[in-house]
């Protein structure tokens, strides 16, 4: 099935419109590609180094040509330098993010505020590892020259307005993929554990691992479950409830997800995005262009989970996913009977190529699918299949081939005009944004013996866009008196114009929207412990310009991290058990997660309503 996506800019102006952007994860140029040929307005791509995803790191000359491809479109492009520095890496920090904004990079993602003190020409945007939750963050970040402040995602809805209320800074939200259990830039369950650390672009995911829960004697609550690991963001359905809540950036996770799921999953949020903000009025998309699809965009699909709006609405249960951290998949059925080397089930009959999952209580058994004769589905393998197991399709056979063969094209709207002359043929070609470009060939040109068939002939040969990034929409034929124009020349003309217009697109200079630092600013805390991660003189000196006084260096420069605070979450597991304290206050007491040598003490904030990790605390007598 072909989908088109309502994508291409109005020819009218606008006024006192809205721009919103669907932002795209690029694991590298081919994935940018994806992206925004499937309708992303931006993409955010990591550097060589300093990026908070080691493994999805691009060289300079990668970035530069994911810029000049975006370009095309009008969409953006932002490097995520997002990582803590250390005094030893200032220079070679700063000496990238020269280079990456030489390449033309939109905007830099930054955690680190020493990037505010390295007098970068280019506009910074607050990374949600700086652990943007309140209202007086985002306004402190905003007077420091921030020009956009990327949300923790744990805040609800209610949540957002008030950060929206107090600052007219652009809010980024995230809307679909993992969720970080702890909140962003203030976890040190990875470093706990290791070497490897979240806030340096490391971190070795412990939050998907196994746990006991024990009430510190001995006693196991809970053994071998996935108690961290929480379910995917999937928020398509709520993008309107974002959009009134003043959120203008619509952010998909995924900087290490394959090609086929940026594919899949920006296609689906292009769709959702244009229907929220037709129902709503007043909003214009940042990019131009129109991109067609030849699948069905799925979420379901592609690496899930399973789907959750997660505290959008307010804190809840059912957010986790305590029996396995991988991808389940969409839901099929059950098994209803097993037959000899095959099963019978309820629901949807999953085809031969597939890959099935059932949740047993003893965890996720996958294996694939052989074939289904008379109704029985026979798999490769018949271990742990039990009655009554639900089935879940993690790998649609067909479904994948349809989204890495399809036809995937992103074109921008065009309106020709074509003169001629007894010795001039020009084109001009104006786009949906207002760029043109006219081209000409000089000639002798006779008569033609059909009029009516030569203008038609112009209109038809001016209007074939073929494969570049142009639909000629409307051509308009001004014949000169009937001459007659070869149609190689119109032909050669049109691909000079189309060409030409493609450069001068790519050439647009872009805006910056750089502030200046008011260092009248104060910042929200008088102090900063070692979990607010200040690791180098430049960002102390940043802090302390605006009204710190007490400043501990961060975690990352300390050997150990026994007795500190390893997490702070809104996630509560006695919330996700059923023993809430707010509701049974009797439940009172210690909790901890134990795994191997690791032990970490909970603690319970209810009058935040979050959850502390605290690191290798001693055993109880």
């Amino acid at each position: 099935m072909k989908i088109i996506f309502n994508l291409s800019r109005s020819f009218c102006i606008f006024a006192k419109m809205i721009t919103t952007e669907l932002l795209a994860p690029a694991k590298d140029y081919a994935s940018a590609v994806d992206a925004v040929d499937c309708g992303a307005d931006a993409v955010y791509i990591g550097g060589s180094k300093f990026g908070a995803r080691y493994a999805a790191a691009n060289s300079v000359d990668d970035i530069a040509r994911t810029v000049d491809y975006a370009r095309k479109f009008g969409a953006r492009v932002y490097a995520t330098l997002n990582t803590l520095l250390f005094d030893d890496e200032i220079d070679e920090a700063r000496a990238l993010a020269e280079r990456i904004v030489a390449a033309g990079v939109d905007a830099l993602i930054v955690q680190d505020a020493a990037y505010c003190r390295m007098g970068l020409n280019v506009e910074l945007h607050a990374s949600t590892q700086m652990c943007n939750m309140s209202p007086e963050q985002a306004k402190f970040l905003a007077d420091c020259g921030f020009a956009r402040v990327i949300l923790e995602r744990a805040l609800s809805l209610d949540g957002i307005r008030a950060v929206r209320s107090a600052t007219d800074v652009e809010l980024e939200a995230f809307v679909h993929g993992a969720i970080c259990v702890g909140h962003s830039g203030r976890c040190f369950l990875s470093r706990s554990m290791g070497e490897r650390s979240g806030n340096r672009g490391a971190c070795s995911q412990p939050c998907r691992l196994t746990y006991d829960l024990t009430d510190g004697r001995g006693n196991a609550i809970i053994r071998g479950k996935h108690l961290l690991s929480l379910r995917d963001l999937s928020l398509a359905d709520r993008l309107g409830d974002l959009l009134d809540a003043g959120v203008t950036s619509f952010k998909i996770e995924g900087r290490l997800k394959e090609r086929d799921y940026v594919r899949n999953v920006v296609s689906c949020y292009r769709r959702a995005l244009d229907d929220a903000m037709a129902v709503r009025g007043g909003f214009v998309r940042s990019s131009s262009g129109r991109s067609t699809v030849d699948f069905t965009p799925d979420p379901n699909k592609s690496f899930t989970r399973g789907g959750s709006e997660y505290f959008i609405d307010g804190k809840r249960a059912g957010v986790a996913s305590f029996d396995t951290p991988k991808a389940v998949g969409e839901y099929l059925g059950e098994v209803t009977a097993l037959r000899g080397r095959g099963f019978t089930m309820n629901g949807t009959l999953p085809a031969a190529g597939d890959g099935i999952c059932f949740v047993t209580p003893q965890g996720v058994v996958g294996t694939n699918i052989n074939g289904c004769d008379g109704g029985v589905v026979v798999p490769n393998r018949m271990e742990g299949i039990t009655v009554g197991a639900a089935v879940c399709r993690n790998y649609d056979r067909l479904f994948a081939k349809a989204v890495e063969n399809g036809r995937i094209r992103r074109a921008v709207e065009v309106r020709a005009r074509v003169a001629v002359a007894p010795n001039c043929l020009s084109m001009r070609f104006e786009d949906a944004d207002g760029a043109s470009v006219e081209v000409r060939r000089n000639g002798e040109f006779a008569a033609a013996s059909d009029v009516e068939r030569m203008a038609e002939i112009i209109r038809t040969q001016t209007s074939k866009s073929g494969d570049t990034m142009f639909d000629v929409v409307s051509v308009e034929v001004d014949n000169g008196g009937g001459l007659f124009i070869p149609s190689s020349m119109l032909n050669a003309l049109r691909r000079e114009g189309l060409e030409a217009l493609e450069r001068k697109r790519i050439s647009l200079p872009r805006k910056h929207r750089i502030f200046n630092e008011n260092l009248a600013a104060k910042y929200c805390k008088a102090s900063l412990s070692p979990q607010d991660n200040v690791t180098n003189a430049l960002a102390e000196r940043f802090y302390r310009d605006h009204g710190v006084e007490h400043i501990e260096y961060g975690l990352d420069l300390r050997q150990s991290t026994v007795g500190e605070c390893v997490m702070r979450t809104s996630y509560c597991i006695r919330r996700e058990i059923g023993q809430c304290l707010r509701e049974h206050p009797s439940l009172r007491g210690d909790l901890y997660l134990e795994r191997g040598r690791h032990r970490y003490l909970l603690r319970f904030d209810c009058d935040k309503c979050e959850m502390t990790l605290t690191d290798k605390i001693e055993q109880i007598i």
